[in-house]
């Protein structure tokens, strides 16, 4: 049986945003503003939803979360990670440190609680 951690325990909020995409990862960059997070960067959350015309996203702040990653895999259990500048994220014993609940390494994601 697989285990899916989609959406438990996830809460978001609607924010402004311009060129930004489902399941990026992203920073506040402004008052009530969101976008894309360069290479080391902190995030504040993941893209959920965008707007048919753009300038609106909403954005997982908390709970689960899936997203790709780039570099060496992220440990299972308490890692540093940080934005890949790719829209999702990277192993950075400098970073944050997030609860990690399982890494597909064939698939390229890490799934964590924000």
């Amino acid at each position: 049986m697989k285990v899916s951690y989609e959406g438990i325990g996830q809460w978001a909020a609607t924010f402004a945003c311009s060129q930004t995409a489902e399941g990026q990862m992203v920073k506040v960059s402004g008052s009530g503003v969101v976008s894309g997070c360069a290479a080391g960067d902190s995030f504040c959350g993941q893209v959920l939803s965008v707007g048919r015309d753009g300038i609106a996203c909403a954005v997982a702040l908390g709970g689960m979360v899936t997203a790709g990653y780039t570099g060496t895999a992220p440990a299972v259990g308490w890692s540093g990670l940080s934005a890949n500048g790719q829209g999702g994220v990277q192993a950075d014993a400098a970073g944050r440190t997030y609860l990690v609940v399982d890494v597909d390494e064939s698939g390229g994601t890490v799934t964590f609680a924000l």
